[in-house]
Order: structure tokens, then sequence, then C-alpha cells
């Protein structure tokens, strides 16, 4: 496997939750391994919110309230990727399509914004549109950072509100 390079050099934590929220995880799903990444869970109190795309949250749903729920989609996607022919290096392809560059972390609590920006192309002529963000909620848990929960497939980005000017109008409020 090629080298990545992990953009935290000199921050052991924010270092140490790139390598398990990109390099790690991103290795085990290729492989289709789940116990590469199951140690990277608090399992106790875990669950995940799926977004569905959706700016607006009344959207998102808890289709993940605990791990296992959360392993069999990930599984799941991982086979379906698994199952299609890409013209490029799938494990290159998607290490370009992501970016993990802003962590906050407060204490033992961490805030990751992983994003995906990119397009594989298939050799069936398709193509895989990598189009999102997941926001990770960490904690460190005796001595190493592991994924308490998340908020994924959000939209990458999300279009600034736009105002009318019926409702900005001088006198209007």
């Amino acid at each position: 496997m090629g080298a990545i390079v992990n953009p935290f050099p000199d921050d052991a934590d924010r270092g140490a939750i790139w390598q398990m929220l990109v390099e790690r995880d991103i290795d085990a799903f290729l492989a289709r391994d789940w116990s590469m990444v199951e140690n990277d869970f608090v399992a106790d109190g875990f669950f995940g919110l799926h977004a569905h795309g959706a700016k607006e949250p009344d959207a998102w749903t808890l289709d993940f309230p605990e791990l296992a729920a959360y392993r069999d989609e990930w599984l799941r996607q991982a086979a379906e990727t698994a199952a299609s022919a890409h013209v490029e290096p799938l494990r290159a392809a998607i290490f370009s399509a992501t970016d993990l560059s802003v962590i906050e972390i407060t204490g033992n609590c961490a805030l990751a914004r992983k994003k995906f920006d990119g397009v594989i192309s298939r050799l069936d002529g398709g193509e895989d549109r990598l189009d999102w963000q997941t926001l990770y909620i960490c904690a460190r848990k005796d001595g190493r950072w592991k994924i308490a929960s998340f908020v994924g497939y959000l939209p990458r980005t999300i279009a600034s509100f736009d105002c009318c000017d019926q409702c900005c109008a001088p006198g209007s409020g």
C-alpha cells in the first residue's frame, strides 16, 4: 500500500485521530475487515445519525442506534464497493477525495470534520461520486482516541441562507 502523509506530523492527538478516521478506516473498508477498526469505537453508548444528504435536521434519522447497526451498514457498503471495478487504484482515489484537516479538541473530546469530494470512474462507464461529510465526535478513552458518535452523510457544503427582500425590508421586523 502506498504511503499517505498524515497532515498533523507535529500534533500527536490530531495525528492519531486522522490516522483512525482516514488511513485505518479506508484500509479496513477496502479490505472489508471490520476487525481493523472495531476497537476505534466506544461501543457502550455509541450511536450514529444518518443525514441522508439533507441540510435540514428534520430529515436526519437515527439509523445506527448501536454499533452493530453501523458495522452492518459499513460492511454492506464495503462489499458493494468491492463488487465494482474502478479505472484508477481505489485506495489512492479515496484518499485523494478525503479531507480531514479540521479537528477541534477540547479536553478529552474532539470534533472531526471528514469531507469527501471526488469522482471515481468505474470500468463499466459509471462513476462513484463522493460528495458528503461526516462529523465525528471522538473521546479519549484509556489513553487513545475513539469514535463515540457521528452525524454522517451530511451535505459537504451547505449553501448560505439567502434572505428574501420581503423579510429583510426596512420596517419588516
